[in-house]
């Protein structure tokens, strides 16, 4: 198996995004957390890299929507956020 640089980085995405998924599962991050949030964004990012190889529609628009979810969720965070002061 001869694998490409851009299939190295789908590997990298995709185990972000099962990281994430494990660690939300196992109670060790929320949802809404930002580094779920970034590990979702960057996973998903990575996978769409890998893309350049070989496109699948259907692995990038389930990938585009994970990615503009994500960064949707961080922006979201971001403002209620700021919105109290005493949050952790």
């Amino acid at each position: 198996m001869n694998l490409e640089w851009y299939d190295w980085i789908g590997i990298v995405g995709t185990l972000m995004v099962l990281a994430a998924f494990f660690l939300l599962q196992a109670g060790r991050l929320t949802g809404n957390g930002l580094v779920y949030q970034l590990l979702n964004l960057f996973g998903a990012g990575g996978v769409l890299v890998s893309l350049i190889g070989q496109f699948n529609v259907s692995v990038f628009l389930l990938e585009a929507a994970w990615v503009a979810i994500s960064g949707y969720g961080i922006v979201r965070s971001m403002k209620s956020g700021r919105r109290s002061p005493n949050r952790t």
